[in-house]
């Protein structure tokens, strides 16, 4: 296994940072690094340039193969009025087609479900396609013209589709790059954490009131925590310093900057114990598959753990007491598992890790959150939220319903995207505001915000895969991320 070398770090960039752009207008461009400006988060024209000139070009997260596990399965994806079905063909093989009946356009399915041997069957008149997409059937041929029944054009229409990690994408570009090649060093990370093996155990969603990035951005930094999530900053930690200007998150071990960072009280090993099995049952609580029960449970049976004196030391021999607990408790079950220690070991420990344009991922130990945001309109989106684990092979329970949309301030939310979501609404009604032109960044802890907003300007504007391409790897992967040079 080669060892990923660790992003280099760069200095945060204020400068101007124009764009070299073929003739196709961006509205409100980004003009600065550390400047976003407010009409991007309603302005109904920027909303239908991204809907014309975004969209259709990237790698959407369409759903989990664990929803279409058998042959015949499948589930519609739903996206800015398009809807494409997914279909597992066979074990190997996943298919994509757009969702429509090739007599008059009549949606084929909805949701999710199986179509055994029948294959789709149009509600409307009957017509059926295999699981290939090819027509099967209709009624009376002869009453059609011959030109209207030429097999090749009664076929569904094909939808691009490529699977990794466990999950299914589409893209609406037949000249996009590969998913690999589009998506890179996330990929490339999360190999290293056998994500293809995790499961959806829960899956939630609500229609937020809140522009979709501005719902995106909200999981780009950590800078938030303080504030919003004071449950998980260490008592005695400073309120003053987040992290050390000009040092690399990367730097920084998750698990250490949530527990000890900053806190000036002598070194008890009991108490850090402690305190870091706190913090793990407060995260799980709060966001239930980022640290899984299960990894709490077993990370307890080392609360008589005898740790060196000295803080680095210490931190060190419980994070790997507790990885090497973890990976024993589940390869005794017949689990795959990571290894927690190379991963650590390696820098590898992200936390919250962001694929463009509309998903995260945020293992942790045995399990993993993942995210996706859906445009609904310029102010609204759907915003979801599942729990992935992993079980032994052949235990896997069915992967969970999709969800019912509940109100942000639903109960039913863990408390931590609740916090969150508590301030989504407020900051989209805020930037209507008189005066308020434009969102002021920390290119330090905030600049994977600017990345990612320059790098949709590149999409609005046009640009070849030549050039998004090596940006989107600039843009891909932890958050916290300084403002880079994403190339144009």
């Amino acid at each position: 296994m080669t060892i990923l070398d660790k992003p280099q770090y760069r200095a945060p960039r204020y400068e101007k940072a124009p764009l070299s752009l073929p003739p196709l207008p961006v509205p409100y461009p980004m003009t600065r690094t550390d400047r976003v400006p407010v009409q991007r988060y309603y302005d109904p024209a920027f909303y239908a340039t991204e809907c014309e000139r975004l969209w259709p070009r990237v790698w959407q997260m369409a759903c989990f193969l664990a929803e279409i596990p058998n042959p015949g399965d499948y589930v519609t994806y739903e996206i800015l009025g398009k809807s494409v079905i997914v279909v597992r063909v066979d074990e190997g093989t996943v298919r994509a087609f757009h969702n429509a009946c090739r007599h008059r356009g009549v949606q084929l399915v909805e949701g999710r479900g199986n179509v055994k041997g029948s294959g789709f069957i149009c509600p409307f008149h009957g017509w059926c396609y295999g699981l290939d997409g090819a027509n099967t059937f209709l009624y009376q041929p002869d009453l059609f013209d011959e030109s209207n029944r030429l097999p090749e054009d009664l076929a569904l229409v094909p939808c691009r589709v490529e699977t990794w990690g466990g999950c299914a994408f589409i893209n609406f570009d037949n000249d996009a790059p590969s998913l690999r090649e589009s998506i890179g060093p996330f990929a490339q990370f999360h190999d290293v954490w056998k994500v293809e093996g995790l499961w959806p155990e829960w899956w939630l969603s609500c229609r937020m009131p809140t522009n979709w990035k501005l719902a995106m951005e909200a999981f780009m930094e950590g800078y938030h925590v303080m504030q919003t999530h004071p449950q998980l900053v260490a008592k005695g930690a400073s309120s003053k310093v987040y992290r050390p200007v000009g040092e690399s998150m990367s730097d920084l071990e998750f698990r250490t900057q949530m527990t000890v960072l900053g806190s000036d009280a002598p070194f008890d090993k009991a108490a850090f114990v402690q305190q870091n099995l706190h913090f793990m049952r407060t995260l799980s609580v709060g966001m239930a598959g980022m640290i899984h029960e299960k990894d709490v449970r077993v990370a307890e049976g080392l609360s008589n753990i005898e740790l060196p004196d000295n803080l680095g030391e210490a931190m060190a021999a419980w994070n790997r007491a507790v990885n090497d607990a973890i990976i024993d408790w589940n390869q005794r079950q017949g689990i795959d598992m990571p290894d927690l220690n190379y991963i650590e070991a390696n820098g590898m420990v992200g936390g919250v890790e962001f694929c463009f344009p509309h998903f995260f991922l945020l293992p942790m130990l045995s399990s993993s959150s993942a995210y996706r945001v859906r445009p609904l309109g310029p102010e609204e989106c759907l915003f979801e939220l599942w729990s992935l684990t992993r079980y032994p092979p052949g235990q896997e329970p069915p992967a969970p319903p999709e969800p019912t949309p509940m109100a942000p301030d639903d109960p039913r939310w863990p408390p931590i995207p609740t916090q969150d979501f508590s301030n989504l609404p407020r900051q989209q009604r805020g930037l209507h505001a008189e005066g308020f032109e434009f969102m002021r960044l920390s290119g330090w802890v905030e600049g994977m915000i600017a990345n990612y907003q320059r790098l949709i300007d590149g999409y609005l504007a046009g640009l070849p895969y030549e050039q998004l391409v090596p940006a989107i790897h600039q843009v891909v992967g932890p958050i916290d991320a300084e403002s880079r040079d994403i190339g144009f």
